[in-house]
């Protein structure tokens, strides 16, 4: 199955391709602002069937200057030019469109980016109509999640960043927003594509309503712990996904290994590896023979630490949907913390001539039903990991 997707260099386009990445067969065709206003729109349309989709995520958010009607008129030329391509490639393809809660909005609550994304959700279903199509309008809130743009894509962003760069959030018009996760979205782009006979509009159910202040509080509250190489109290899924966000945002700014202090004496040395401010989770260790490499999978929720406490090795981390790797090298001799970010495929290779001992840290339990363990290789071509 193809799944071409607009707006694939925003923000939900990241998130879906980045999922899409480990759902084989599925093949993604992302689609940048570039390609969507060229040729190579129809060209790429012209290539799907019947049971292939296409994720109409791509927007406009906001205007340069104070009027924002471009806001609106932008959301419906994007629907008009999708249509035009449609028409033009014959594609057979389903539509799935990224809609925004903002459309439910009447009166003085109304705004020109609701009414636009409401005009084009409702053109792109009336031509699907018309052409035989099927259309499925998935209505979404506010989102957040890892690698957010900070003062643009959610609040929780520019809060993760702020805090990371040893700044303090600012609160401003606090009140209470009814958010979901990106990843959560993404799976409810992705089964309105592959549902049997989908209703015309889908409301997520995942939503949580959260207080800005709240979120500001936890954050800090986070890196106060995580600053120290801490893993803080976790209660919930909520508390995982935030701090999963600061630890993002915290990788971003650098933050990307926490040395550890050996405690010796002649029986030998101590090292402590990981506390948790209460929680469970799992601990465990592996050796790996010379050249071996270990990994490369991808994990979209957990948090897990690694330590190397005798050999050599170096950890190899890609973000999904790049080609940069990053290489952090590790050793017994002076062991060092490093937490695997959530949507980053890593590895970690035995680059010594002796046996490698590595402790791993995961903040949950393993369930073989529910492992959350992608497979998904660091370096796609072909080369050592």
């Amino acid at each position: 199955m193809k799944v071409l997707i607009t707006g694939a260099a925003g923000f939900l386009g990241w998130h879906t391709l980045a999922r899409v990445a480990t759902l084989a067969p599925v093949t993604a065709v992302p689609i940048d602002r570039t390609a969507f206003a060229g040729a190579a729109l129809e060209e790429a349309l012209s290539t799907l069937g019947p049971d292939d989709a296409v994720l109409h995520i791509a927007g406009v958010n906001r205007a340069d200057g104070p009027d924002q009607e471009p806001v609106r008129d932008g959301n419906i030329a994007l629907a008009d030019r999708l249509i035009e391509a449609y028409d033009a490639a014959g594609c057979p393809a389903r539509l799935v469109v990224a809609g925004s809660l903002q459309a439910d909005m009447t009166g003085a609550a109304e705004s020109p980016y609701g009414i636009g994304k409401k005009l084009a959700a409702q053109r792109l279903a009336a031509y699907a109509e018309r052409a035989g199509r099927t259309c499925v309008e998935v209505r979404l809130p506010n989102l957040y999640g890892e690698h957010g743009r900070p003062y643009y894509n959610s609040f929780v962003a520019t809060f993760a960043h702020r805090l990371a760069a040893g700044e303090t959030p600012q609160v401003s018009g606090d009140r209470e927003l009814p958010m979901l996760h990106v990843q959560d979205a993404v799976a409810d782009l992705l089964a309105a594509a592959v549902e049997p006979d989908p209703p015309a509009l889908i409301r997520p159910t995942a939503v949580t309503p959260l207080r800005i202040s709240w979120v500001a509080e936890r954050l800090a509250d986070f890196h106060a712990v995580y600053a120290r190489g801490q893993i803080p109290v976790l209660s919930d899924a909520i508390d995982v996904r935030l701090f999963n966000v600061l630890r993002a945002a915290m990788w971003d700014q650098g933050l990307r290994s926490f040395p550890l202090q050996p405690h010796a004496d002649a029986r030998g040395a101590f090292v402590e590896v990981l506390r948790q401010h209460g929680g469970s989770g799992q601990s465990s260790f592996s050796t790996t023979v010379p050249g071996v490499t270990r990994g490369d999978h991808v994990h979209f929720r957990k948090i897990e630490r690694f330590i190397v406490v005798r050999g050599t090795g170096v950890i190899r981390l890609r973000k999904l949907g790049t080609g940069e790797v990053v290489e952090i090298e590790v050793s017994g001799a002076a062991p060092t913390a490093v937490d695997m970010p959530t949507l980053w495929t890593h590895s970690i290779t035995n680059t010594g001539e002796g046996e490698m001992l590595t402790l791993f840290w995961i903040n949950e339990l393993y369930d073989p039903a529910d492992a959350d363990t992608h497979p998904h290789r660091v370096l796609p071509d072909g080369g050592p990991s």
